[in-house]
């Protein structure tokens, strides 16, 4: 079974105008990261894969995950993990809350909890299960983000420039988390950005649309 991310002959259209074409393996642990404008189709790839691609757009080729066709599964089964460019946690919900909602369904509610904690604890938010997100700084955010989805327990991660926000200081260290929790998960990773630096920092792979 051949492991990782495969993106078999995808190719993704509006109307009679291609976007994109990618044919690539992304091995776990392993990233690939589509440079390139505004416009480009970046974020659309990423919609394909998770399957929630807009009718205005079509797209053909297939999409595998650790051995499986996921090309037409439905998005929730699809355990592909995003982050984007918002936090998107939910207000309404503290920290803690928010991070029980990645976790996937079943055992009791200790473990649960456990699980919340360890999470926090994993990126130094260890006491801040009853905050309120709003409280949070941009970088904390960006952490409790990355563990719900984590929580989720994804075969492979999709980044929608969740960089783009943050200062430079936390900017740096946001990213060198997410992909260091990658590659100890052997997640592969899909990143689309603009920003040479991301890129860089990423290792691995670059593919440029729009040149």
């Amino acid at each position: 079974m051949d492991r990782g991310l495969i993106l078999r002959d995808v190719t993704i259209t509006k109307g009679a105008t291609p976007l994109l074409t990618v044919d690539h393996h992304i091995r776990p642990g392993k990233v690939l990261t589509v440079m390139g404008p505004s416009g480009v189709g970046k974020s659309t790839l990423l919609a394909f894969i998770t399957g929630t691609l807009a009718l205005d757009f079509a797209a053909t080729g297939t999409v595998w995950l650790d051995g499986h066709d996921i090309t037409h599964a439905a998005p929730h089964k699809r355990r592909v993990g995003i982050l984007f460019q918002d936090d998107l946690l939910f207000p309404h919900l503290s920290v803690g809350a928010n991070l029980g909602f990645g976790l996937r369904p079943g055992g009791t509610a200790a473990g649960r909890q456990a699980k919340v904690q360890e999470a926090l604890e994993e990126v130094g938010l260890a006491g801040f299960g009853d905050r309120d997100p709003a409280t949070l700084s941009g970088g904390q955010k960006a952490r409790v983000a990355l563990m719900r989805m984590l929580l989720s327990e994804p075969c492979a991660l999709l980044l929608d420039e969740p960089f783009s926000r943050l200062d430079a200081t936390r900017r740096a260290k946001v990213r060198d988390m997410v992909f260091d929790r990658a590659r100890s998960r052997a997640l592969p990773v899909l990143m689309v950005t603009h920003d040479a630096d991301d890129a860089q920092a990423a290792g691995g792979a670059i593919m440029t649309l729009g040149d």
